[in-house]
C-alpha cells in the first residue's frame, strides 16, 4: 500500500489541505476561507472536517499531517505561541488536532513549510545545500544545510527578511531600521512608493491615478505596473529593492554558502525578471568562491510549496519514528 500525508498551508484567508504522497504527488486537495472570527476552535474544526474528507476512501496508507502557520511556533508542543493573520495566541494546535484525529500532527512555520516542499520535490529537488527566500508580503525563508532544514536555537531561523541592509533606512515592523523586507517586502514596495508620491505628487500622479487618488490603495502590485509601463517614481521605488535584496542576498550567500538560491513569492512572481538580476548583482558583490557553483533558480512549486512541504515534514518526522 502506498503511503501518504496531509499537508496543511494555514493562513488568515485560507486553509488549503492536500492529501500528498511521499512521491510529492498531490491525491487530492481542498481549500476553504479561514474563519479567523470564529476563533482558533472554528479554524481546527476546520481542518479536520477538511482532513477527514480528504482521508475517507483514500487507497493510501495515512502516516500523519504536517501544518505550516504563518506565526511562532514552539516544536515540541506544537503550540501557536503566536500567529497575527489568526490573532492567534498560545493556541495548542498539535494537541487539539491529534486528539481530533487518528494520526499524529507536526507543527511549523509556513515559509520553513515552502522550503521543505522546494527543497525535496521543487527548485532544491537532489540539492543539499540551498536557501530559499520568498520575497511576498513580507519576506520569509528557509535555510538547508548538509541535508537539514535549520530551525536554531529557539525555531526562529529563516526571519531573512530582517537582514539590516541599510542602517539608515525605513522603520521595519519588527522595530529595526533598515530590514530588507522593510524597503523590497511588499507592503515595504507599497510604503516606499506612498512616501515617494507624498514627496512629490507630480512624480506621483500617474500612480495616483491608476488607484483614483487614493494614496492609501498604492500596493506592490500597483507600483510593478506602473513599472511595467515606464513610470519614473515607479522604476526608482522597484530599484531601491532590487538593491536591498541584492544587499541581503549577498550576505546570505557569504555567510552559507549554498548551492542554490531559490526565489519566490508574490513580488517575484510579479516581476520574474528580477531572479536574472538578482543573479547577476549576487556574483558581482559576493565572495567570488561563494558564486563559484551557485545557482540562482526560480521556485517551482507555486501555490502548491505549503501543503507539499507540510506534507513532506509529516513524512519525514513520523516515518523516521516508526
Amino acid at each position: 500500500m502506498n503511503l501518504a500525508s496531509v499537508g496543511v498551508d494555514l493562513g488568515g484567508t485560507k486553509i488549503a489541505l492536500a492529501l500528498v504522497e511521499e512521491s510529492g504527488r498531490i491525491l487530492k486537495a481542498s481549500r476553504t476561507a479561514t474563519d479567523v472570527q470564529g476563533g482558533a476552535s472554528a479554524v481546527i474544526e476546520q481542518i479536520r472536517e477538511a482532513a477527514a474528507a480528504l482521508v475517507e476512501e483514500c487507497d493510501a496508507a495515512v502516516v500523519g499531517m504536517g501544518i505550516g502557520v504563518a506565526g511562532q511556533i514552539e516544536p515540541e508542543t506544537g503550540i501557536v505561541h503566536f500567529a497575527p493573520n489568526l490573532d492567534w495566541h498560545n493556541v495548542p494546535l498539535r494537541s487539539a488536532l491529534t486528539s481530533a484525529l487518528n494520526f499524529p500532527v507536526v507543527i511549523t512555520n509556513d515559509v520553513r513549510a515552502i522550503t521543505w516542499g522546494e527543497w525535496l520535490y521543487g527548485a532544491g529537488r537532489g540539492c543539499s545545500d540551498l536557501i530559499c527566500v520568498f520575497v511576498g508580503t513580507g519576506i520569509g525563508g528557509g535555510v538547508v544545510i548538509n541535508g537539514e532544514v535549520v530551525s536554531g536555537c529557539s525555531n526562529t531561523a529563516g526571519e531573512i527578511g530582517h537582514i539590516t541592509v541599510d542602517r539608515h533606512g525605513p522603520q521595519c515592523t519588527c522595530g529595526n531600521y533598515g530590514c530588507m523586507e522593510a524597503l523590497a517586502g511588499g507592503w515595504g514596495i507599497a510604503q516606499q512608493a506612498r512616501l515617494a508620491i507624498s514627496a512629490d505628487p507630480v512624480a506621483g500622479a500617474e500612480l495616483l491615478q491608476m488607484v483614483h487618488g487614493k494614496l492609501e490603495d498604492i500596493s506592490a502590485r500597483t507600483v510593478s505596473r506602473a513599472y511595467r509601463q515606464g513610470d519614473p517614481l515607479a522604476g526608482k521605488v522597484i530599484s531601491q529593492a532590487e538593491d536591498a535584496l541584492i544587499a541581503g542576498m549577498t550576505t546570505l550567500v557569504n555567510a552559507f554558502n549554498p548551492c542554490r538560491l531559490i526565489l519566490g513569492g508574490g513580488v517575484i512572481s510579479g516581476l520574474p525578471e528580477l531572479v536574472e538580476r538578482l543573479d547577476r548583482g549576487v556574483r558581482m558583490r559576493a565572495l567570488t568562491a561563494a558564486t563559484r557553483s551557485l545557482e540562482v533558480l526560480h521556485a517551482k512549486l507555486g501555490d502548491d510549496a505549503g501543503v507539499v512541504g507540510a506534507a513532506a515534514l509529516a513524512m519525514r518526522s513520523f516515518m523516521q519514528r516508526s
